[in-house]
């Protein structure tokens, strides 16, 4: 028995160790990333690089256009923007649509849930050129708008695949109780499906967010001076005069403090709902 003990004592404290290497392992980039923010450009250049160099705002000034002039905060808006308004498309169509398909199931629900998933089997390259000559015709390129549509339908499919899989837990007692009580879809919906699922429908609303903000390859075709966005900004930093480490560095960490606080701000809620159904 004691033998017993000690062996998952030592299990678990070797995958202990290996979850902290692993950590570390991700983390090290970003922070790699961070301190050369603070770096000057003749710091951030030099091979090997050097750890101890004197720090630095010079990055976070060329950032901000201390030199340049010119603003971040409209690409970081619009990438505001297009990712709040489209998360909140997003679970405003992605919830109903899984209530239906998994606390009171249609026909054939099955071939609904492939059909999503068929939708993210075309790469994003191939709808390119079709969405483009749509939003030249239409007249909304290089508008916001165009980018809330295009993120929402992105990733509708995923959020719809993640709720289906949370509002699945969700005690049938419960829903009985309330339809004898009288209580309607609406009523089903905000009152009890919604406070049981938060932790689904949080993580699901971090994740469409992320997604939204780190897009790249549709906001720097279809979008220009207007409706650019964050990511389009900071491609904006390689140009042919050569790449600025300690610029790019500081425009990543400021670009990607957003994702950042959203997913500390929600990390109680995102790890409840990422693990849901995973213990039974």
């Amino acid at each position: 028995m004691n033998s017993s003990i000690l062996r998952r004592r030592r299990t678990g404290s070797l995958l202990g160790l290996v979850a902290w290497l692993c950590g570390i392992a991700f983390f090290l980039p970003v922070a790699w990333m961070v301190l050369t923010s603070f770096h000057t450009e003749t710091d951030a250049a030099t091979n090997p690089p050097s750890v101890a160099a004197g720090l630095s705002l010079h990055g976070y000034q060329e950032f901000f256009g201390a030199d340049t002039g010119v603003s971040p905060w409209p690409p970081l808006i619009n990438s505001l923007t297009a990712s709040v308004v489209s998360t909140l498309l997003i679970l405003a169509l992605a919830v109903p649509a899984a209530y239906a398909l998994s606390i009171k199931p249609v026909r054939k629900w099955s071939d609904v849930m492939f059909f999503f998933l068929s939708t993210k089997m075309l790469p994003l390259v191939a709808g390119l050129l079709p969405i483009y000559l749509v939003a030249q015709n239409t007249g909304m390129l290089d508008s916001i708008w165009l980018l809330v549509i295009l993120y929402t339908s992105m990733n509708l499919p995923i959020a719809v695949w993640m709720m289906r899989s949370f509002l699945s837990e969700v005690p049938v007692e419960m829903l009985e109780a309330a339809s004898i009580d009288g209580a309607g879809l609406h009523t089903t919906l905000i009152r009890i499906v919604a406070p049981v699922a938060m932790p689904g429908i949080a993580a699901t609303a971090l994740i469409s967010f992320i997604f939204s903000w780190n897009e790249l390859l549709f906001a720097r075709v279809l979008t220009g001076i207007v409706a650019g966005t964050s990511p389009v900004f900071l491609t904006g930093f390689v140009t042919s005069q050569g790449l600025f480490l300690a610029k790019v560095c500081a425009a990543a960490t400021v670009i990607s403090l957003p994702v950042l606080i959203a997913g500390f701000a929600a990390q109680d809620k995102l790890v409840q709902g990422l693990s849901l159904g995973a213990v039974k």
